[in-house]
């Protein structure tokens, strides 16, 4: 019997469990601040033990993507393309007083911006549900999934600073060079101006992708913009969205006992508080980015959430929905403990293994990802968690440090094997 088949049979050698092995690499993009130290700790006491693990290694730190110019962010992206699965912590994306802070060249755009660029899709991000914690909204009874558009608008913008009176346009040159003019504002004195676009392919991968999603979760979908206020750039998205439905996936959805429907994005957030949940949300860039961290937190917190990346060419890039926790990371720093919730990112790892091993076709490397998974909720259904979720849990709680609840979930995982 091969490696690969003892390793799925779960055959014991020398009285221990053999580490499950991988075919395919991982494409692995390592962060920044408190996230990177925790992305080490969950490999060493969590990862190593068990998995063979194999990873095409990117340092996405701020550091080191100065040093690349940025370089190393586009060399993790075409990685996915090519592997196929991705696994990402969280990273900064600076503003003046990071540049200032690591002594940066420049300030440089989002890491996820551009890495979503070159992979295109949608991000879909749904909280991870514990016993013991319940919603905020009181109504809430299942998860609700976000699906954010995953590129353009806000994160691939250009912007001036416009220093003193003047006329601003909207120009538009065709490939025969004939000029479209757009007049934006005469400027009377000092003022910003800010221009945004996208593509009719990538709102029409957005689409597909969110139809698609919904007939695998069997889950209504929803869709929400402004196209009362805008009139051409949001309601485009809305005329994609039901010219591809009508055509490709409304029998498909009516088959399977599910709707689509579109609605302003005022009314969707006054739906979304009244429902109980158990659906998808598609939204916008930029729309997509702030619902998410509201649904998270309003489930508990803004730490038990995943995100995943789905490329219409067939790759996923996992992350945790949050950012590098800066403040605990300055206290690390200081010597001081910490109590920062690792579970996002534990299944950002317990995702990319799984969809690896689900495409190489290795049984006891999804077990183990979905037994990980277990693992870390038994842990905080048991009362062990950390401090975040103390207040929010409904019974007796111990607050551990980020450490000690990762060897908790070890400790609750060792014996789910015996």
């Amino acid at each position: 019997m091969n490696g690969v088949a003892r390793a799925a049979s779960g055959l014991e050698r020398d009285g221990t469990m053999e580490k499950i092995r991988m075919l395919t690499p991982l494409v692995e993009m390592d962060g920044d601040e408190m996230t990177r130290v925790l992305w080490q700790k969950i490999k060493e006491k969590l990862l190593l033990p068990y998995v063979d693990l194999q990873t095409e290694y990117y340092d996405l730190g701020l550091k080191h993507r100065d040093e690349t110019g940025d370089q190393v962010t586009v060399d993790s992206a075409e990685a996915t393309l090519r592997l196929g699965v991705a696994v990402k912590c969280a990273t900064i994306t600076p503003n003046a007083q990071r540049v200032e802070e690591y002594g940066l060249r420049q300030m440089w755009k989002s890491p996820n911006g551009t890495i979503r660029a070159i992979l295109d899709g949608t991000v879909f991000r749904e909280p991870v549900l514990v016993r013991g914690v319940s919603p905020c909204v009181c109504n809430w009874k299942k998860p609700i999934t976000i699906a954010r558009h995953a590129y353009g608008d806000v994160y691939k913008n250009v912007e001036f600073r416009v220093p003193g009176p003047g006329e601003a346009t909207l120009c538009f040159t065709d490939d025969q060079g004939r000029e479209t003019r757009l007049p934006i504002l005469r400027f009377k004195g000092p003022g910003i101006l800010q221009g945004l676009h996208n593509t009719d392919q990538s709102i029409l991968s957005f689409a597909h992708s969110c139809f698609q999603y919904a007939l695998y979760a069997k889950q209504d979908l929803w869709f929400s913009t402004k196209d009362t206020i805008s009139k051409t750039y949001d309601h485009h998205f809305k005329d994609i969205f039901q010219e591809l439905y009508d055509s490709t996936y409304r029998a498909d959805f009516e088959k399977a006992g599910i709707s689509y429907f579109y609605t302003l994005i005022d009314d969707a957030v006054a739906r979304v508080i009244r429902s109980e949940g158990g659906f998808i949300w598609a939204l916008k860039n930029y729309d997509g980015d702030v619902m998410s961290d509201m649904i998270a937190t309003a489930f508990g917190s803004l730490a038990m959430m995943t995100s995943v990346l789905v490329s219409p060419n067939g790759q996923f890039e996992y992350e945790a929905a949050h950012g590098t926790v800066t403040r605990h990371y300055y206290r690390y720093l200081r010597g001081e403990e910490t109590s920062t919730n690792p579970v996002a990112t534990i299944f950002a790892w317990t995702g990319a293994l799984n969809k690896r091993g689900e495409l190489d076709h290795l049984p006891a490397l999804c077990a183990f990802a979905k037994k990980l998974e277990t693992a870390t909720l038994t842990t905080i259904e048991n009362g062990r968690m950390t401090k975040d979720l103390v207040a929010l849990y409904e019974g007796e709680a111990q607050a551990l440090n980020s450490e000690a609840f990762l060897d908790a979930i070890a400790e609750t995982f060792n014996g789910m094997r015996s």
